[in-house]
């Protein structure tokens, strides 16, 4: 009888420089250590400053090349969420790396550094285009990274003010009210904005170019009629804009501007006979030069790990009721014309 061969165990150590690192790959309270042995069959230790991977050769070489990437993220000034240990898995299995993808020329305030793939390829394309369009869901990071160009463009001098607008859907775009009562209406609609440059420069300094002018967020009926030259411009939630809003928008940029619009075609909240302006401009400007256009998808969600799921369960939800719709009107166009309202021919 042919004595069973038992698997060999291996054994690797990775070393970690500071206890700030350490800190910085395990998270707080070990809770990435503890989805990274969520994600391999190998076992994970950390004691000190060093992780040892202990198990079969193969799976132990397959969560070296996870742990290693993880900690190059860090390295690289990254932040490791709990969804990028599951993304780094992923590529590590097809023997790609997420610090590589997510790297970019591009440098960003505060250190921000893309946490995903597709959040690079937006960075590039709104660095070498005049008009990018960034289009998805909640949370893929697309206004906020907007924002964040705009604030390392006017730092840098390429643009002499930041224009970030809103359509003011719910507080009603027919704008017909005096400056003072507009402003208290429109504020909460404007807020991520406000939030995110908040988050970018300091407070006096914010406070300073929101009264100078240099920064101006606004409500997108106060861009008609103007020219926006030397200017960042951001045109956000641009679902919410009709086809002739979007047109008077792009017509207003001028002379060494950049434009971005962000918006998700899922979170239209116009009439239903209205069509979205950002659905126009994608049938419209496609294949433009120096227009790009980039769809982010539940995979650059960067919130929680929950609301990536939250995404998808939606849009099957969507699609199953769309197929529903369709059976229904398939079902409608098989019966005879004159019963389809429930009326019967005379014969």
């Amino acid at each position: 009888m042919k004595e069973e061969t038992l698997p060999t165990t291996t054994t690797v150590n990775i070393q970690l420089d500071t206890p700030e690192e350490a800190l910085a790959l395990l998270g707080a309270g070990d809770v990435n250590l503890r989805r990274m042995r969520d994600l391999t069959p190998a076992k994970l230790i950390a004691r000190n400053d060093t992780v040892t991977i202990q198990g079969d050769a193969a799976h132990v070489q397959a969560a070296e090349r996870m742990v290693r990437e993880a900690l190059a993220v860090v390295r690289a000034g990254g932040e490791l969420s709990l969804d990028a240990l599951s993304r780094s898995a992923r590529l590590s299995e097809e023997g790609r790396s997420l610090a590589e993808e997510t790297r970019t020329g591009v440098s960003l305030p505060r250190g921000l550094k893309p946490k995903t793939p597709g959040q690079k390829v937006y960075l590039d394309k709104v660095e070498h285009s005049d008009i990018t369009f960034g289009v998805g869901p909640a949370g893929t990071g697309k206004t906020y990274l907007a924002v964040a160009m705009a604030v390392r463009a006017l730092k840098e001098r390429k643009v002499k003010r930041i224009i970030l607008t809103r359509p003011a859907v719910e507080a009603g775009e027919k704008l017909g009210f005096l400056p003072g009562d507009l402003q208290a209406k429109i504020d909460p609609y404007l807020r991520p904005l406000y939030d995110a440059l908040y988050d970018m420069l300091e407070q006096e300094k914010f406070e300073s170019y929101l009264t100078s002018g240099v920064i101006e967020v606004a409500p997108l009926a106060f861009m008609r009629g103007r020219t926006l030259n030397d200017a960042f411009v951001i045109l956000d939630e641009a679902q919410n804009t009709t086809g002739e809003q979007m047109k008077m928008f792009l017509t207003r940029m001028g002379f060494s501007s950049k434009v971005v619009v962000t918006g998700d075609v899922t979170q239209i909240d116009l009439p239903r006979h209205v069509t979205s302006g950002l659905a126009v401009a994608k049938k419209v400007l496609s294949g433009i030069d120096g227009i790009a256009w980039h769809e982010f998808t539940d995979v650059d969600v960067v919130r929680h790990p929950l609301v990536g799921r939250i995404i998808k369960a939606y849009e099957a939800a969507e699609d199953a009721e769309e197929n529903r719709r369709a059976a229904r009107r398939g079902d409608l166009l098989s019966i005879p014309e004159d019963e389809r309202d429930g009326r019967h021919g005379d014969h």
